[in-house]
């Protein structure tokens, strides 16, 4: 099966996380918005339970969680969610940055046809945007703001904690992607001031195919946010739909053990991200984003002379790598994170991501190491 180095795509599932949902699916296989009988009442415990775990890893109310099936549908709601809203009262103005997962980039798009003002602000060269050329951008028209907590191809953490403390206290919403931070920057997550936060089971062992949208009560009062799917009240009216039982079951187990490994995990991730930049130096290459304030689980390489889809191709069967974001894989454009950091095209057709989990231990990077030197020869 070869090595497994694309954490930052999935993550393969924690076995208690599985064990929990197999349960699930055994014995507790109610539809948790039948409240007439016991077996719809122990799904909806089952559910409630999770959403405690998952506000307790998030030191947040659990009433404010809104389950959806991923941090892709999480970021469509807020995004489109506020649309409605800010147009009723004439706040069109939306500010978000140029290295946004695609699941913000697209939806921006369609504002913006739509007649919203949209502002994408450029990140430099080490891949983190300016927290004062974001708040410098704020008007009395801006409805929101968005920006990532950490870049899925990089890795770089960006100022969103600068840029909450800013706009808090402000009539501007803040909304942050943190598909690839949530369970991993624990401590920093509890801390940030934001009002949405888009998370997803499946990149912190959970299962694929859930996960989250927070909408933080402010003087008890979340954001206007409009469904954008119809046909049932449940999440608050929200989200319609029957709840996943079990995903939802296996996405609190995954929170739990988050909030008891955390800072364990972090550890194992940094003593493996030494291990593989020490071994690198064994071939030329060059860090795409600053190394300094990156995810531990993460390095974007490039290896001057080597073209990423070649690499991969050689090393197909032995580590598996990425080249960009796995949901923009199958297209085999250059990465517009990169781009948007002003990097040259030749340098952004040889980079590839590595990422890992806790669990990775110690790489044997010679396959990489060897496919290197024979793609530059």
């Amino acid at each position: 099966m070869g090595i497994y180095l694309d954490y930052n795509a999935t993550t393969p599932i924690h076995p208690e996380v599985l064990e929990a949902m197999v349960a699930t699916y055994r014995e507790n296989f109610g539809n948790a918005g039948s409240r007439t009988h016991v077996f719809g009442q122990k799904a909806n415990q089952a559910v409630e339970d999770a959403r405690e775990k998952i506000a307790r890893l998030l030191g947040i109310d659990k009433r404010e969680i809104i389950f959806t099936s991923g941090a892709t549908e999480s970021n469509n709601l807020a995004l489109f969610g506020l649309a409605e809203w800010g147009a009723k009262v004439g706040k069109k103005h939306i500010i978000s940055s140029s290295i946004e997962h695609n699941s913000v980039l697209e939806p921006l798009r369609v504002l913006s046809r739509r007649g919203f003002d949209v502002e994408l602000v450029p990140a430099s060269e080490d891949g983190r945007v300016d927290a004062d050329d974001v708040i410098g951008r704020v008007r009395s028209d801006t409805l929101l703001v968005s920006v990532m907590h950490a870049n899925n191809e990089t890795g770089v953490i960006q100022p969103v904690r600068e840029i909450g403390e800013s706009l808090h206290g402000s009539d501007v919403y803040f909304h942050v992607d943190a598909a690839q931070t949530f369970g991993k920057l624990v401590d920093e997550l509890r801390e940030l001031k934001y009002d949405l936060l888009s998370i997803s089971a499946h990149k912190v062992y959970g299962p694929q195919g859930i996960g989250a949208l927070i909408t933080r009560i402010r003087g008890f009062r979340r954001p206007p946010l409009e469904p954008i799917t119809y046909g049932g009240g449940q999440e608050g009216g929200l989200r319609p739909g029957t709840l996943p039982v079990a995903l939802i079951a296996g996405f609190g187990v995954a929170a739990d053990l988050a909030s008891k490994h955390h800072r364990e995990w972090r550890d194992n991730c940094l003593a493996v991200k030494n291990h593989i930049l020490s071994a690198l130096a064994e071939v030329p290459h060059v860090i795409n984003g600053t190394v300094e304030a990156s995810l531990p689980n993460c390095l974007n390489v490039s290896f001057p002379g080597v073209d990423s889809e070649a690499l991969m191709l050689v090393l197909r069967d032995k580590i598996a790598i990425s080249n960009g974001s796995a949901c923009t894989s199958a297209k085999y454009e250059p990465s517009h994170v990169l781009a948007a950091m002003g990097l040259p095209r030749q340098r952004i057709e040889q980079a590839v991501r590595i990422s890992w989990g806790f669990s990775t231990g110690p790489v044997d990077l010679k396959p990489l190491i060897e496919a290197v030197r024979t793609l530059r020869r």
